[in-house]
């Protein structure tokens, strides 16, 4: 898909319609193939980079829920979008910018240290907020990546578990980058172990895996997500 930003600067609005629902329909496609039901899997468009005017062609192409990965992004973009939007945190939170991040967004995929689960507690018990969280697992130990190691899981859920202010709904990962699916599909597979050991052996009922993106989300799916960050596919490549 080209670009949404078209040669005047004026966003392609049909450009990013285009983008929803072709990756609506492989969502369907590879929903089909596993034989799940599409209404499982809940598409967020990841808006990083891209202005507020394509925040608001996605929405009349029918998206409603979208993803940042920075906070200073997202409190300049946010307040000149459509004020019924859902926004998610993807990125990796930094604990100095929780106080900022927590008015902006309504979930975070990205809680992957006790540290940073202290200081979501602290700041919603402040705010008198229930805050639904995801954690982060780097399930190929890269360090180049965020997330606990699988490992460390355990704890940091028990941890999180034990807040008063945090639901914690599931899991996330951000597999290595590959041009062939196939080679993260194991991956997606080890975090869907993990959530089904955190039920059946830890005793944490979790039910989100947060897994897939443009180059892989319909493998994602078949290995149980629950939610997919799309960006490129929908809005196309970053303005420079």
């Amino acid at each position: 898909m080209p670009g949404a930003e078209m040669m005047d600067g004026d966003i392609d609005y049909e450009a990013i319609r285009r983008g929803v629902e072709e990756v609506r329909g492989r969502i369907a496609e590879a929903c089909r193939r596993a034989g799940r039901d599409p209404g499982e899997v809940t598409l967020i468009a990841v808006s990083k980079g891209h202005p507020p005017e394509a925040v608001r062609a996605a929405h009349e192409a029918g998206m409603t829920i979208f993803g940042e990965n920075r906070v200073q992004e997202a409190s300049q973009k946010i307040p000149l979008c459509p004020s019924s939007l859902v926004w998610h945190m993807v990125g990796h939170l930094q604990r100095n910018k929780v106080r900022k991040a927590l008015p902006l967004f309504e979930m975070i995929h990205s809680v992957d240290s006790l540290r940073l689960v202290e200081a979501l507690e602290r700041e919603c018990s402040r705010l008198g907020k229930v805050l639904p969280v995801l954690i982060e697992v780097n399930v190929a130990g890269e360090s180049s990546k965020y997330g606990i190691a699988p490992e460390n899981l355990r704890e940091l859920l028990d941890a999180a578990a034990g807040c008063g202010h945090l639901e914690v709904r599931g899991l996330m990962t951000m597999p290595p980058w590959s041009p062939d699916p196939e080679k993260v599909r194991p991956y997606f597979a080890r975090l869907r172990e993990l959530l089904v050991k955190a039920g059946e052996e830890w005793g944490h009922g979790l039910v989100e895996l947060s897994m897939g993106m443009s180059a892989d989300f319909e493998v994602a799916i078949e290995e149980g997500a629950t939610m997919v960050r799309i960006g490129t596919a929908i809005f196309g490549r970053r303005p420079e």
